[in-house]
């Protein structure tokens, strides 16, 4: 069967990464011979190429048990295998949630597993993931499906612990009003209870989407989610799509009701781009006394209710069968694939899933390189401009003319004394900017900020209950959101005054090129805004409510806390470049206009020593105008290649 467009557009994607990557070298390569490079402008272009090496897509798959999750990502990524390469057998289910990817350094394939004891510390998932000594880890033959089958096969581990023990982990509850039976009956507590052996599960395999940057993280259950807080406050919001699973033969249940409501359909902002629902198992409704036009309308009918329930569309109900698109994909049988309706879904992740993702990554790249191609085109029309401005005054130079040299001499060193005066207030201006600069950077002050999440932390300790957490979190944003407001107010002054520094540089009509960039606070507001709204949704949900308060605060401000830090942390380092750039275009520009009029006092003394030397000046300085209009074009056809469409790919 023809390779299907999910992979096709995953390779067009890797080797868009490549060709934008090659286009950044090549500008650094051309900037490095035109000598219009600097150790800044390497590194932010350095920084530009990294960014497209280690970004990844990733495809969150979230479900309730049973539910057919894990065959759908054995039938949409790994069917070529010829076999089931994540477990998905029945009454076996994956336990912990699972990221699969690749891993470039280690190039090897492994499964990680983080130990489910590690819930009681307070460290976060993220930051585990950077000690790999705290994982227990077994390494996969690929050359071994059998091997790599039985390796894989751990993530469904289960271990008998004591209900104390389980408690502990907030992994078992108490029934409201103790444990009910029949008529009202009390159970008898039991004495050990199962729990998941692995909190959490990476697996880094050499499969060709993988290499390509492909993600997938696979969320099993209601409880895993409410459980660990950062799967809703981090990884599922970062996702570029979440594919909800629900079955055809169940339909929505209460539990897939809870879980959508407080814990997916939130995660993906109002617009809920990139978020679809799955309904698996249309085969069950593969009724043989029903014709083919009844199956269709009872799975369309069972469509619009899982839409009708959830509140979305029904365009965005997508009905599959998992098991039957594997077993088409393996045995080759295009009938049986088209009637699982698997392509259908997967034409919508390469459709939409990835050119939505080359369009944030391009937008990125876009923003470190071409703002250094804009800042250096500026630089050369500068010097056109100059360039011209001197052949312009040339031309109508007549060499006999003694006075006429000595005014253009004159003119030529008033200027620089003027130039001079506006550079000592730029010096001047640059000390103010220093100053606001630090305040901004005190505000952003990640050893402050570390300060306040323990404080916030201790007071929500203080009082385990829901009105405390409450209060806890408010006076948290609120924090936050006092902290960006005094950034928001210092980086509008600072603006202000970097206005008024390059007006005084324009006084005299010259070309300045960019404009000074503003800086805004808002995609970050925004970002604590949803956080918030994902913190609230996380201490109201069923699961939270169910839990000891205790061990809810920890894990909420682990996850909290880890996130929110992320946040500063990134505003942090945007401001530092910020402040580093802004100012960038006036200092080449303060540079350029110095060499100029250095050059151009130079060449009008050479032709006062010299009469003949005015046409030996004019043709040389024709030629210079020359090659920096070639190095223009050449930097245009660096831009151009950079802003390939995304559709190209």
């Amino acid at each position: 069967m023809e390779e299907d467009r999910f992979k096709q557009q995953m390779r067009a994607f890797d080797q868009w990464k490549v060709d934008i990557a090659q286009t950044i070298r090549r500008l650094q390569e051309w900037l490095d011979k035109q000598q219009l490079g600097s150790s800044e402008i390497t590194l932010r272009l350095y920084d530009a190429v990294e960014t497209l090496r280690v970004d990844r897509l990733t495809i969150a798959f979230v479900a309730e048990f049973s539910r057919g999750k894990t065959e759908l990502i054995n039938s949409i990524f790994f069917a070529d295998y010829k076999r089931r390469l994540l477990p998905s057998d029945a009454g076996r289910t994956t336990m912990c949630p699972t990221e699969l990817f690749y891993d470039e350094q280690e190039d090897t394939a492994y499964i990680r597993l983080l130990p489910i004891e590690t819930r009681l510390e307070d460290s976060s998932i993220a930051d585990l993931k950077r000690d790999p000594s705290r994982w227990t880890t077994f390494s996969l033959d690929i050359n071994s499906p059998d091997q790599m089958a039985e390796a894989m096969q751990q993530v469904v581990k289960v271990k008998q612990v004591a209900v104390a023990e389980a408690k502990r982990l907030a992994l078992y509850v108490d029934e409201p009003g103790g444990s009910g039976g029949k008529g009202g009956q009390k159970q008898p507590t039991p004495d050990t209870v199962e729990i998941p052996q692995w909190r959490h599960a990476m697996i880094s395999f050499p499969h060709p989407l993988l290499k390509q940057g492909l993600v997938i993280l696979d969320t099993p259950g209601l409880n895993a989610l409410g459980s660990e807080p950062e799967l809703t406050l981090n990884m599922l919001p970062n996702a570029q799509a979440v594919l909800f699973v629900l079955a055809a033969d169940t339909g929505v249940t209460r539990s897939d009701l809870d879980m959508w409501q407080n814990h997916i359909r939130s995660c993906r902002g109002e617009s809920g781009i990139g978020l679809v629902a799955t309904l698996n198992k249309i085969d069950t409704l593969w009724d043989e006394i029903k014709n083919q036009g009844q199956i269709d309308a009872t799975i369309e009918s069972q469509c619009k209710e899982t839409a009708r329930m959830l509140g979305i569309e029904p365009t965005s109900v997508f009905p599959v069968s998992a098991q039957k698109g594997l077993l088409a994909k393996i045995r080759q049988d295009p009938e049986l694939l088209e009637r699982s309706r698997l392509p259908t879904l997967e034409r919508f992740l390469s459709d939409n899933v990835v050119p939505a993702k080359q369009t944030i990554i391009n937008n990125n790249v876009l923003e470190k390189a071409g703002a250094i191609i804009e800042d250096t085109r500026d630089t050369l029309q500068v010097r056109i401009h100059g360039v011209q401005k001197q052949l312009d005054e040339l031309r109508g130079l007549d060499s006999t003319n003694a006075d006429v040299l000595q005014h253009l001499v004159r003119k030529t060193r008033e200027k620089q004394a003027a130039f001079n005066k506006k550079t000592e207030h730029f010096q001047s201006s640059r000390r103010v900017l220093a100053q606001q600069a630090k305040v901004i950077m005190d505000a952003l002050n990640l050893t402050a900020f570390d300060k306040m999440i323990a404080a916030s932390r201790k007071d929500m300790e203080g009082s385990w209950s829901t009105g405390g957490l409450k209060k806890g979190m408010q006076v948290f944003f609120d924090n936050m959101r006092d902290t960006m407001q005094v950034v928001a107010r210092q980086a509008d002054q600072t603006y202000a005054v970097v206005q008024a520094i390059y007006a005084k540089f324009q006084e005299d009509g010259a070309p300045l090129g960019t404009t000074p960039k503003m800086f805004s606070v808002k995609k970050y507001t925004d970002e604590f805004y949803k956080l918030y709204e994902e913190a609230e949704k996380f201490r109201n949900s069923p699961v939270t409510t169910m839990t000891e308060q205790s061990f809810v605060v920890k894990k909420f401000f682990i996850s909290l806390g880890s996130h929110a830090r992320v946040i500063v942390s990134k505003a942090n380092q945007d401001v530092d470049n910020w402040l580093k750039e802004i100012m960038q275009p006036l200092i080449k520009q303060v540079n350029e206009s110095k060499q100029q009029l250095e050059q151009q006092l130079e060449t009008l003394n050479k032709i006062n020593d010299s009469k003949d030397s005015l046409e030996t000046k004019l043709k040389e300085i024709e030629g210079h105008k020359a090659a920096l209009e070639v190095q223009l074009k050449d930097l245009n056809a660096i831009d151009k290649a950079l802003r390939t469409p995304v559709a190209a790919a």
